[in-house]
């Protein structure tokens, strides 16, 4: 073949490497329009994971990059004059000036030509020539720009600044340090890349920097005035630069990574942000992957196809923790305040990547150390700690999250939700919920949701209640009370979710004639003052019957595009009267009902609200909204915020991940001072157990783990070996408390 590599960093450098030596017949050319010694940024971290796929690749390129490594295991974080330290991570750290080297030698060595100084023609033009065209052109990629109608980059800039630096220090550790300034918040990550020089990152908000005057200093008072912030941790030592610049990170997206016999690697095909690792690491795993795939495949765009399907999900997985860390960093200034240990806990564990359970393999003495700071009893997992809501105190910190099950008759719960519902409450959880529980036969989704709006309906949730009080003493049982809005009136899920029915439509009704999906939903009646109040009238009816009922907590509904929901958004709200207008009026409306319901809602008894802390659409709720709204609800009265997001309108475009609302509950947690409950792909007692001692939640509510296995929290027990207060075997099913053992060979 005739390669062409565009782009002389590491991952277009090694790529050329491992072609020639598959194939010496290769024709492969690099060009790099820098000279072989111009570098930017000092240290480059690889993990093992990556260093083992290059000793199998090029054992010569190992054998020489192992001779360069410095190898620590340790992180440090500092804070408010404390170090805590956490040990056995493994990181190993080259200067990138060597590593380049390394791989210049290496391609020389196999006979790649290496062209210097020399723009390359464009990929258009190679590609005519060539029979593989690689674009390893970094993060501006010339070739992704000339063409982005076919990969269609994303190009996001994040709310940091920061600047690559060095100096003479010997770290023995990742270091974390904050520092707390009259400008702000800021901190440096700190590593070694040689027994005497450490790579030396200093970040901030841009609004930070801004006031810090650092946009109008030049580059020997930027080096001055970040030395003089962390001398402590620079041993005074003065901090050196090169090519150095303040940046913004640029999270880089393609929803293609090849075109023809174009291929994009490394930085012009994905990015991910410093805190999580290196992108040096991505680049040369991305050069791994595309030989292999060329190796093994007889034509190039086979195998280009096989390098974006192997490569793809490994990279996003990769851009979602990172984006967690990056996002985590932006927000540092109110994740400070948390106790010393907890703190650290919490910054170790916010990629999601390193979670409760591998850094107490890791280093257990520090993880017993946050525990006791955090006041878990010794040999408790902390999501068996209990959690007190007024005069309610909960056994765990799980809960059952709601989850409709379409199967009523006229809004009257049946055999099957006492057996979907007592089958949960057996099963440890500290808090079941039911399914939202409609107001009014209005109110309904579909003709199959519950409801709490006649007699019968009362009868029917009493029968539950008193099951779960008797079977499953210590779990509490709550109903979420709601109305659907505009999106009402609709199908069983699995006959089709949001379509209308297909006959006998009941009208529905909102704050704004907007309907759900255009040309296909119902155009909701606006609701007038009296309409208001008498659907105001229906919650709190339904409310003093849920308390006759026997349930623990009562939860509002104020999330997911419902009546209530819908007030709150904008882009579901257009009123111009006292109830729509800036986010002070759409709250009324939701707050009145709230404050109806809890004046009838027995004193003692906790009462919830579950908020959309984003619309995921432009123009839509935001996350500085959400702690308004959670504020406004706390001063009324809620004893906690269940903070899910979305479903409010269907062109959102939610980030999912695991756990990727829990960002918005950790805010709202921290900013209003209000406990929360976190929802959203939480899928682990280890997630579980991660977020609860980072403080990150104060509850986590979980649902399809739960139908999946409805015992979910007593086998999160049995494996933990954990056999304490926190959860309770029913007395029917404690031969089954262990582990079955696993088949044995004969």
């Amino acid at each position: 073949m005739r390669v062409a590599v565009i782009g002389g960093g590491p991952g277009g450098l090694y790529a050329a490497a491992l072609l020639k030596r598959q194939d010496p017949g290769h024709e492969v050319t690099l060009w790099e329009r820098n000279a072989p010694d111009d570098t930017f940024g000092f240290g480059v971290v690889l993990s093992d994971e990556t260093l083992g796929g290059i000793e199998s690749a090029d054992p010569e390129v190992y054998a020489a990059l192992r001779r360069a490594f410095v190898r620590w295991d340790a992180i440090d974080v500092v804070h408010r004059g404390r170090t805590l330290r956490s040990g056995g991570h493994g990181f190993a750290a080259l200067g990138r000036h060597r590593l380049l080297e390394i791989l210049h030698e290496r391609c020389r060595g196999l006979g790649v030509a290496l062209r210097f100084r020399a723009e390359a023609p464009p990929a258009a033009e190679l590609a005519r020539t060539h029979d593989l065209v690689i674009a390893a052109d970094g993060v501006h990629s010339a070739t992704r720009t000339a063409h982005a109608g076919h990969f269609r980059p994303v190009l996001t800039s994040h709310r940091c600044r920061y600047i690559w630096l060095s100096a003479d220090v010997a770290f023995d550790a990742f270091r974390f340090e904050i520092a707390e300034t009259e400008h702000g918040v800021m901190q440096l990550h700190g590593y070694p890349y040689s027994p005497d020089s450490g790579t030396v990152i200093v970040e901030m908000r841009e609004e930070v920097w801004r006031r810090a005057g650092f946009d109008r200093r030049t580059e020997r008072e930027t080096l001055d005035a970040c030395g003089a912030l962390f001398a402590g941790a620079l041993d005074g030592r003065p901090l050196r630069a090169n090519r150095s610049a303040w940046t913004a990170f640029r999270t880089v997206v393609n929803a293609r990574w090849s075109y023809g016999r174009t291929v994009l690697l490394g930085d012009a095909a994905h990015t991910a942000h410093f805190s999580i690792g290196s992108g040096t690491k991505l680049a040369v795993e991305d050069a791994l992957a595309l030989t292999g795939q060329l190796a093994a495949h007889p034509d190039v765009p086979s195998a280009l196809a096989a390098y974006e399907a192997e490569r793809r999900p490994l990279v996003e997985s990769t851009q979602r923790a990172a984006r967690a860390s990056l996002e985590w960093f932006e927000d540092l200034a109110w994740h400070r305040n948390r106790p010393p240990r907890r703190f650290a806990f919490d910054l170790l564990t916010r990629s999601r990547r390193v979670t409760h359970d591998n850094l107490r393999l890791r280093d257990p003495d520090f993880v017993a150390a946050v525990e006791e700071e955090a006041g878990v009893p010794p040999g408790t997992p902390p999501m068996f700690t209990p959690f007190r809501l007024r005069g309610l105190t909960l056994r765990n910190r799980v809960v059952v999250s709601p989850m409709d099950m379409y199967s009523a008759t006229d809004g009257t719960p049946g055999d099957f939700h006492l057996v979907h519902l007592g089958a949960r409450a057996l099963g440890g959880a500290g808090l079941v919920m039911t399914e939202m529980v409609c107001v009014s036969p209005q109110g309904r989704i579909t003709p199959g949701c519950t409801g709490l709006y006649a007699p019968a309906h009362e009868a029917a949730w009493r029968r539950i209640t008193d099951f779960v009080h008797e079977a499953a003493p210590g779990t509490a049982v709550g109903v979420q009370l709601g109305h659907s809005g505009r999106k009402g009136s609709t199908r069983l899920m699995w006959e089709g979710i949001d379509d209308p029915l297909p006959d006998g439509n009941w009208p529905v009704a909102g704050p704004s004639p907007l309907p759900y999906r255009a040309g296909v939903s119902q155009v909701p009646r606006a609701l007038d003052t009296g309409e208001l109040r008498a659907i105001e009238d229906q919650f709190t009816a339904s409310a003093e019957s849920a308390a006759r009922a026997g349930f623990d907590l009562l939860e509002l509904h104020c999330a997911h595009g419902y009546l209530l929901s819908s007030f709150l958004s904008p882009l579901t709200n257009h009123r111009d009267d006292a109830y729509g207008g800036d986010l002070g009026r759409r709250l009324a409306y939701p707050l009145e009902v709230f404050d109806a319901v809890r004046a009838v809602w027995p004193a003692e008894r906790p009462m919830t609200v579950r908020i959309s802390a984003t619309d995921w659409a432009e123009g839509g709720t935001t996350a500085d909204d959400a702690v308004t709204v959670a504020r406004a609800f706390a001063r009324h009265g809620a004893d906690a915020v269940d903070v899910s997001t979305g479903q409010v309108v269907p062109e959102e475009r939610p980030a999912f991940g695991r756990s990727y609302q829990t960002p918005f509950a950790d805010r709202i947690r921290n900013e209003a001072g209000v406990p929360v409950i976190t929802v959203g792909a939480i899928s682990s007692w280890d997630d579980v157990n991660s977020l609860i001692l980072a403080g990150r939640a104060d509850l986590c509510a979980l649902g399809r783990p739960h139908l999946y296995d409805p015992h979910w929290t007593l086998h999160a027990a049995a494996e933990q070996g954990y056999a304490g207060p926190g959860v309770s075997w029913p007395v029917q099913y404690r031969a089954g408390s262990r582990r079955p053992p696993v088949g044995r060979r004969v």
